[in-house]
């Protein structure tokens, strides 16, 4: 007998990583609370994914705790409980120390630290009073290992706590069953990088095997996370070994 359809919240859910995270899920029979910032955004998501049933897009700025709790509700309300939650929304701005504004710090912390703080307390703690439930936090692997050939102190800061506070939170609610883990991918191939051939070498280059690694490559560490029974706190590195050390 097959296992009843799982209730996904997936944060950034309308491009890239998000999409195609929301995309599995979805083709797999579950599912899908999709947040974006428009829900112009999240409709042409919605169109292009192609499950009308099982997706429902809830529009808001995640770094607001209203939008998180909206998520909850939204889920609960139509599937009855929420079984995960992948915070993958975030932006990654890279440039030298003394270049980052203020507004770059606050775009930083708003969404990739409010964005996944106001998400998991809100639905971490509908999953502990379940019983169960799986939090995967998409951080980045340039966290794990810095290279001065990309000066990006506020994704490391910010990605790095994140990894840490991944581990903290999975032995935190480890008593309710609920299972706490991080995927941090490389370089990914989405729209973002663009097609210029110099810039893409440059980016291949960031990894030992001088490749870029697909979307693909962070839904399997994504599912695998989410399907484990016996996982929790880990940080998995989807990066082609580029957080192994220097080369």
């Amino acid at each position: 007998m097959s296992a009843p359809p799982k209730t996904v919240i997936v944060t950034g859910a309308s491009s890239g990583i998000g999409f195609a995270i929301a995309q599995a899920y979805l083709g797999r029979g579950d599912n899908v609370v999709g947040n974006a910032r428009t829900m112009e955004r999240l409709q042409a998501a919605a169109d292009k994914l192609g499950h009308p049933a099982n997706f429902i897009p809830v529009a808001g700025d995640i770094a607001r705790p209203a939008t998180a709790q909206a998520l909850l509700e939204r889920a609960v309300a139509a599937f009855g409980k929420v079984d995960i939650l992948v915070n993958n929304a975030g932006i990654f701005l890279a440039k030298p120390l003394a270049d980052y504004t203020e507004d770059d710090v606050e775009a930083m912390v708003g969404i990739n630290l409010k964005g996944v703080f106001y998400p998991t307390q809100a639905v971490g703690a509908h999953m502990a009073a379940n019983g169960g439930g799986h939090i995967v936090n998409i951080t980045a692997s340039i966290a794990m290992q810095p290279t001065a050939k990309v000066p990006a102190l506020l994704p490391v800061l910010i990605k790095g706590g994140l990894n840490h506070a991944t581990r903290a939170l999975a032995l935190e609610l480890a008593p309710s069953g609920v299972k706490v883990n991080a995927v941090a991918p490389g370089i990914i191939e989405t729209p973002m990088h663009g097609k210029d051939e110099g810039t893409r070498a440059f980016l291949k280059g960031l990894n030992p095997s001088n490749t870029i690694g697909s979307t693909r490559d962070v839904v399997d560490a994504v599912l695998y996370l989410t399907d484990s029974r016996f996982t929790s706190g880990a940080v998995l590195n989807v990066d082609d070994g580029a957080a192994s050390g220097t080369w």
